[in-house]
């Protein structure tokens, strides 16, 4: 655990907090739908056949379902860019449903602890609804929530934006938790103070300017 800043922590009463990475270990199913929306490219001779690992593979979690389609491959166009989103999003859904996705380990006990201090807790994730609601019954989320923000309501807005026009609804101050440089621009934009997840999917430097760094999601207990 790393303080860089000084986070006024009596004074913070919302909490914002990503779940991709930092909550959900979202790899162990977005790799297998990633490989077989790209082994369905291949197969329409729309990208050549290679192997990926699953640190390549990850680089892609954070960024929304859009985004990431038109980073990743541009030239497809934007029905085929749905297509292939869809895919993601078609098996992602089975492995949700066969009961496949891991939270990380003290995720479940860190939410109860800090909704037992009163914390207003607030799910943002750039997800698509499916997705949220799903997890959402999977693990009972509800029982420690007091909202939940997905980025397919908001037309998959920047997260920046999402929290710019929501933020008003909650109590100052405000901390927002997530492992992406997503995350972190949504707090600096907003003015609202950052925690960034080491333990998740940031590249290099992507969290350089976080107001504290954690090594796990139950680093949280100690700090609030």
């Amino acid at each position: 655990m790393e303080y860089y800043n000084t986070i006024p922590i009596a004074q913070i009463r919302t909490i914002f907090l990503d779940y991709d990475g930092t909550l959900h270990d979202s790899l162990k199913i977005y790799a297998h739908a990633f490989k077989k929306a790209y082994g369905y490219l291949v197969k329409e001779g729309l990208a050549e056949d290679r192997e990926w690992t699953d640190k390549e593979i990850s680089y892609w979690l954070g960024f929304n379902a859009k985004d990431m389609w038109r980073k990743f491959k541009p030239d497809l166009g934007p029905e085929l860019q749905q297509y292939c989103s869809n895919l993601i999003g078609i098996e992602m859904r089975r492995l949700i449903e066969e009961g496949k996705p891991v939270l990380y380990e003290d995720a479940l006990k860190t939410l109860n602890y800090l909704k037992e201090k009163s914390y207003h807790l607030v799910f943002i994730s750039n997800c698509n609804i499916y997705y949220l609601e799903n997890h959402r019954k999977l693990f009972r989320l509800d029982r420690y929530f007091d909202d939940f923000i997905c980025s397919e309501e908001y037309n998959f807005l920047p997260k920046h934006e999402i929290l710019k026009s929501i933020k008003h609804r909650y109590e100052e101050k405000m901390v927002i938790i997530g492992d992406r440089k997503q995350d972190m621009e949504a707090g600096q934009y907003n003015g609202i103070y950052t925690i960034g997840c080491k333990y998740g999917f940031a590249l290099k430097d992507e969290l350089k300017d976080a107001d504290i760094l954690i090594d796990r999601i139950s680093d949280l207990i100690n700090i609030f």
